[in-house]
């Protein structure tokens, strides 16, 4: 009950005090304010003198099991409305006495406006007979008493409010303090407004608000923002976070016991959220603009009166640097306008989320599109199949799809790039293990006005990325993105679908050389197939994908001899020839992920298949040469293309540019000479070979050059004594040089060549050509002194000339183990004859007897002969072919029961 009993004391006059109405707490008491200056204002509760006002409903406290919910006294909450609409948020007058016994309440006369000229608040409530005069203890002459008194008979004469006649139960409201079902309550009013009083504010963006005409008494918060609030401490006090008291007075000052209406948007988890509206504004975006409140992505999407109203109005706080946003520093702060927005053509799609694009300036750029994760594996499915020949684009769910949205989409078309931020890089130690990533530009990507991020999301070809609240690294169009991804879960589309995932069944058959022939004549007799370029390897070797045979295929240009890139090879890395990496940018830029048209001829010995590509009317191998990139080949003279060739050939070499840039005119005679046979002239070299491959093939040390490495390895393992390697401190790279401990304990130079995990990292050893599964500890960086500069791997590989090895396993075991008694860790006289797809192909001697160790395998009957068409190898290829005569005469090993080429069924594993 709220109640006033100040009587007139004797003494000096109370002094006159102004103040600004914040609150009426009912019908005889309001607390004021003070004039903020630098923060909230004091304020203070004044009791009106000498009247009583019914009581206002009182929720139970939780603190006091045995308290009970009250309401309201007949006509107290329409004496709280009565004054609350006369009073709220304007300037008022009052003086101040205490009564006797009194600490802490003050009692007093208000009147409105600046002085007491302005309405007496007291006088007005019991003329309108919505309080009661204490008359109690009256005595003397107080004429404020007597004047109160007589405005009471009359509102009694005139039968107003309490003295009304039945003036009882049907003034008193029905107030609700909980509703059962917040959810269904918030469905059924469909984010109509409705009429509201706020009645109290816990922080600016949370308020308790009064619904009318029910009385629903709610909490509801604002959708979309979070201001800074008041964080309970476990002794009970609250502790303030930056601007948390100045955000809950700006939203007093404006709605406190105000007449608002609510738009109550949603109900998740019990929590109502919405968005107030009042005659001067929104107080949603009022507290961004003002930087008392940061948008918060959970809730935006839920706000009916458009999240970007509410972006707009957080960036202009940004932008100002105003209250929570004073240290701000934006994304992009350190890009001019052209880095921060530019248009250019997209060149590759790297994955769903990132792409290559030229700029004008020719610079090639990976950008990433903001805020969207691509398709992945989830936790449980990486750990199946680990063994398996994994392929990410092929294997991941729906990421074929994206890809090939983004291709069909993208290649070779200008886009629009205004970036977001600048992700910087980041190392496996900042992130406890987690891959690392390079430094990252993530940006908007839009395409005819549509932003391919967004359609990659509304078709479920893409996820969300979510953030911390502080984190305004995302992307500028975030909102809509997260609308995207509720379309998408809602209709079930891509990866939100229930239906069974696409399964894409593609063959790799590169390098397959049994596969490759069995597709060979079907490409062949097709004539003009659909591809798409997969990767450009050089500018003439291609990895293409059949979208109709659902395959991939090595596939390398006809008619044309391309510069090679540089390369690893057995006696170390290969130079590139000059024009090279021009030639495989010309072709990246011109077929890359394009959809292209292929007439497939042959194919090497490799499994690769050789024919010409057409893209929109332009033969590949003509456009290469025709730019001084090519050279027509020898080949191609049984070609329809060989006349184009030839022509566009002479006018490049005309104009001496690129690879004819120092081409002269040589005589006649000297290519009469080049086309000559020469005579086989073996030149054997001593060699050491120490090791020997379950293919047949071997590795040899040049016995020239032993010398040098002996020292080499003394030199390093005194280094290695010296200052010996912290374990753990090397971190194993693909096609990385170190130094690996073997089993002897000893210390040598090697590559890295796989690392499955840090207990399993292949190796290859470059000096002696073994290979070995070791942990990361047994490994350490490869000191400078010693590296492939100093002295190159001495380990080459070569294979058997004039040979083929058998594709039985146990044929081919008995011919390895046969090598590996006569040769391994010995002395033996090596000559190249000719070279192969991966290394050369070379006779070797016993060093004693000369004689041949590959002959004596034919002989042996342990392999077949390889016959050479070329004319100076023929008298080897004889002697050979009569070695293998006389073992097929014998019935040894392979030949034992006859000539099995013979025989069509491949079920006995050889082929001619």
């Amino acid at each position: 009950m709220a109640s006033a009993q100040a009587q007139s004391n004797p003494g000096p006059a109370p002094q006159l005090q102004r103040g600004i109405v914040k609150m009426v707490l009912s019908g005889c008491a309001i607390i004021v304010r003070g004039q903020p200056r630098g923060g909230p204002p004091p304020e203070r509760q004044i009791n009106l003198s000498n009247i009583r006002a019914g009581a206002l409903a009182r929720r139970a406290a939780q603190a006091q099991p045995e308290s009970k919910d009250t309401q309201d006294e007949p006509w107290a909450f329409q004496a709280r409305e009565f004054l609350r609409k006369k009073v709220i948020g304007k300037e008022v007058c009052f003086t101040v006495d205490r009564p006797k016994g009194a600490l802490t309440r003050e009692y007093g006369m208000m009147y409105l406006g600046k002085d007491t000229s302005g309405e007496n608040i007291a006088e007005s409530l019991v003329a309108e007979g919505l309080a009661t005069v204490r008359r109690e203890g009256m005595r003397g002459n107080n004429p404020d008493l007597a004047r109160l008194s007589d405005l009471e008979d009359q509102a009694r004469a005139s039968k107003k409010g309490l003295w009304s006649e039945g003036g009882g139960s049907q003034t008193v409201r029905d107030l609700k303090y909980s509703i059962e079902n917040p959810r269904n309550f918030v469905d059924s009013l469909h984010q109509k407004p409705v009429n509201a009083i706020i009645e109290h504010v816990r922080d600016g963006c949370t308020v308790r608000a009064l619904l009318l005409p029910d009385y629903y008494l709610v909490t509801v918060m604002l959708s979309g923002v979070k201001c800074p609030s008041f964080k309970r401490e476990p002794d009970g006090n609250e502790t303030p976070e930056p601007f948390a008291a100045e955000a809950k007075f700006f939203t007093e000052s404006r709605l406190l016991q105000r007449d608002v209406q609510i738009i109550l948007e949603s109900c998740p988890n019990q929590i109502i959220l919405g968005t107030i509206l009042h005659p001067n504004g929104n107080i949603t975006e009022l507290l961004l603009k003002e930087g008392f409140a940061r948008c918060v992505d959970w809730s935006i999407a839920v706000y009916s009166q458009g999240a970007e109203k509410l972006r707009a109005a957080e960036r202009s706080a940004k932008e100002r640097k105003v209250r929570i946003w004073k240290n701000y520093v934006a994304p992009t702060a350190n890009l001019d306008q052209k880095e921060r927005q530019f248009v250019a053509k997209v060149m590759q799609v790297v994955n769903a989320d990132a792409i290559v694009v030229k700029l004008n300036s020719g610079e090639y750029k990976t950008i990433h599109l903001s805020s969207i994760r691509p398709p992945r594996l989830e936790a449980e499915e990486k750990n199946k199949d680990k063994d398996k020949r994994f392929r990410p684009l092929y294997d991941i769910p729906y990421m074929f799809e994206a890809r090939e949205f983004m291709r069909k989409k993208l290649i070779g078309k200008k886009v629009n790039v205004m970036v977001d931020y600048i992700r910087a890089a980041t190392t496996a130690l900042e992130t406890g293990g987690v891959p690392a990533f390079p430094e990252r530009t993530c940006a908007t990507v839009t395409i005819g006005g549509i932003n391919i991020a967004e359609a990659l999301i509304s078709k479920g070809l893409a996820t969300v990325i979510r953030y911390r609240q502080d984190d305004d690294q995302r992307s500028s169009h975030y909102d809509e993105l997260l609308a995207a991804e509720a379309r998408a879960i809602k209709n079930g589309k891509g990866l939100h679908s229930k239906k069974e995932v696409p399964i894409h069944r593609v063959a790799d058959i590169s390098g397959e050389t049994q596969k490759a022939k069995q597709f060979l004549p079907f490409l062949q007799r097709a004539g003009r197939s659909e591809a798409v370029v997969e990767y450009v390897f050089s500018g003439s070797r291609l990895k293409l994908y059949m979208p109709k045979e659902t395959c991939l295929i090595t596939f390398l240009l006809a008619g044309i001899e391309c510069p090679r890139g540089s390369r690893n090879m057995p006696g170390g890395m290969q130079v590139a020839e000059p024009y090279s990496e021009e030639a495989t940018l010309f072709t990246k830029e011109l077929v890359l992920q394009r959809e292209v048209e292929v007439e497939v001829e042959s194919m090497d010995k490799a499994g690769n298949f050789i024919g010409w590509l057409h893209i929109e009317g332009v033969n590949l191998s003509v456009a290469l040469v025709e730019n001084a990139l090519s050279k027509v080949h020898f080949t191609a003279e049984r070609s329809s293309y060989y006349k184009t060739l030839v022509s566009v050939e002479e006018a490049a070499r005309q104009r001496k540019e690129k690879v004819w840039a120092n081409y002269e005119e040589k005589p006649i005679e000297e290519v009469a000479q080049i086309t000559e046979e020469i005579e086989r002239v073996p030149k054997y070299r001593p060699v050491y070979v120490t090791e020997i491959t379950d293919g047949l093939h071997f590795y040899a040390q040049d016995v020239e050059t032993g010398t040098q490495l002996e020292n080499l390895m003394e030199s390093m393992r005194a280094e290695i004594a010296a200052q010996p390697p912290v374990e753990g401190s090397f971190t194993p790279r693909r096609g990385d040089f170190c130094i690996a401990k073997f089993a002897d304990g000893e210390w040598y130079r090697a590559r890295v060549e796989k690392g499955e995990s840090p207990a399993k990292v292949h190796v290859f050893y470059i000096d002696y050509g073994n290979r070995e599964i070791l942990s990361s500890t047994r490994l350490a960086a490869l000191p400078p002194a010693f590296s492939t500069r100093t002295l190159p791997p001495q380990a080459s590989e070569y294979a058997f000339a004039y040979i083929q090895v058998p594709q039985d396993e146990d044929a081919r075991a008995d011919a390895v183990d046969s090598v590996v008694r006569d040769i391994q860790n010995t002395q033996c006289m090596l000559n190249v004859e000719y070279s192969g797809s991966s290394c050369p192909h070379v006779t070797l001697q016993f060093t004693d007897s000369k004689d041949d160790v590959g002959l004596g395998l034919v002989k042996e009957g342990t392999v077949m002969v390889d016959v050479r068409k070329e004319k100076h190898l023929q008298k080897m290829v004889t002697e050979y072919l009569n070695g293998q005569e006389s073992a097929k005469s014998a019935r040894l090993n392979i030949w034992r029961y006859g000539d099995f080429r013979e025989d069509d069924a491949d079920e006995f594993g050889f082929k001619r």
